[in-house]
C-alpha cells in the first residue's frame, strides 16, 4: 500500500503517475461537494491532495526544481510587457473588434450595427490600466468572514454540478501524495497547453495570497477554488492582470470580454474557471 487512506472512500485503486504513487476512484464520486470537507479534513496531516481529474489529465510529471526555479514577478513583468506591445493598438482604438469570419453569412443591414455575418461586433476592450507591470496583487488577510476551504469547495463543485460542463461526468476522485494543490499539478504532469511551470508557480502564490486551492482539471479547464478573495478594484485589477498572463484562452479574450468587465466579475468571488485550448 503506497500511503494510508481515510475511510468512507468510494472504491478505488492505486495508479502510479511517474515516480509517485496515486489513488484514483473507479467511478464520479457520489456526493463530491459533500465528500469534499472532510476529505480537506482528514487528507490535511496525511500530505494527500484531492483533485477531480477528467481522462488524459495526467501527463509527464514535472519536477518541482522546475517551478522552483520561476521568478514570478521577474516573468509576470516581463510578459506584460510583451503582452502590452501586442495589444496596445486594438486598446488604443475605440472601434470595436469585428466579429469572427465577417465575409461569411448574409449581409446584414447596415444600420443594424451588425457584422456582415448577421453578429455583433466584439465590445472595445481598453485593457488593463497600467502602463507598466505594477506589480502582484497583495495577500488579502483572513476574517470571520471568510469561508472555510471545504466551504468554497463545496460550494465550487456545486456550481459545476448545476453547470455539468462536457467532460466533468469522465472525472475521477484522485488523491496526490503532495505538500499543496500547485504542486500536484506539477505531479500530475497536467496534459493541457497551459505553461505548466508558470501556472503551477502563479497557484502556489495564489494559494498563499489568497487560499486558492485547485479542485477540477478536465479537458483543458482548470477549476479553483478561494476562500480569501480581494474585493477592492484596486486589487481586483492587479489580480485580473495575473490572471490574463496566466495565458487562459477564456480570460477577457474567448468571448471577448473587455478587462475593465472581466475585473469587476472577479470582486469577491470564490470560484475561478481556466481553460486553454
Amino acid at each position: 500500500m503506497p500511503f494510508a487512506l481515510p475511510d468512507g472512500l468510494p472504491p478505488g485503486q492505486y495508479l502510479s503517475s511517474g515516480p509517485i504513487p496515486l489513488w484514483s476512484s473507479d467511478e464520479f464520486p457520489d456526493d463530491v461537494e459533500v465528500l469534499w470537507p472532510r476529505l480537506l479534513q482528514d487528507l490535511r496531516g496525511r500530505g494527500l491532495v484531492p483533485l477531480l481529474c477528467g481522462p488524459g489529465s495526467l501527463g509527464r510529471p514535472l519536477g518541482l526544481d522546475h517551478v522552483d526555479a520561476v521568478r514570478l514577478d521577474e516573468v509576470l513583468a516581463a510578459d506584460f510587457a510583451e503582452y502590452r506591445r501586442g495589444r496596445l493598438p486594438f486598446w488604443t482604438d475605440p472601434t470595436p473588434d469585428p466579429a469572427p469570419d465577417p465575409t461569411s453569412g448574409p449581409m446584414a443591414d447596415p444600420t443594424s450595427g451588425l457584422s456582415p455575418d448577421g453578429t455583433e461586433p466584439w465590445p472595445h476592450d481598453p485593457g488593463p490600466p497600467f502602463d507598466r507591470w505594477p506589480g502582484q496583487a497583495p495577500r488579502m488577510p483572513a476574517t470571520a468572514a471568510d469561508p472555510t476551504p471545504g466551504e468554497a469547495a463545496s460550494s465550487l463543485l456545486a456550481g459545476l454540478l448545476d453547470d455539468a460542463p462536457f467532460g466533468l461526468e469522465d472525472c475521477r476522485l484522485v488523491l496526490v501524495p503532495a505538500r499543496r494543490g500547485s504542486d500536484a499539478l506539477a505531479l500530475l504532469g497536467w496534459a493541457a497547453e497551459a505553461p505548466l511551470p508558470l501556472l503551477c508557480a502563479l497557484l502556489r502564490s495564489w494559494e498563499d495570497r489568497f487560499g486558492a486551492q485547485a479542485v477540477a482539471l478536465f479537458g483543458g479547464e482548470l477549476h479553483v477554488a478561494v476562500t480569501r478573495p480581494p474585493v477592492e478594484a484596486g486589487h481586483v485589477d492587479l489580480l485580473a492582470l495575473e490572471h490574463v498572463l496566466s495565458t487562459a484562452d477564456n480570460i477577457v479574450d474567448d468571448p471577448p470580454t473587455p478587462f475593465p468587465e472581466y475585473a469587476t466579475r472577479l470582486a469577491g468571488r470564490t470560484s475561478w474557471s481556466f481553460w486553454w485550448d
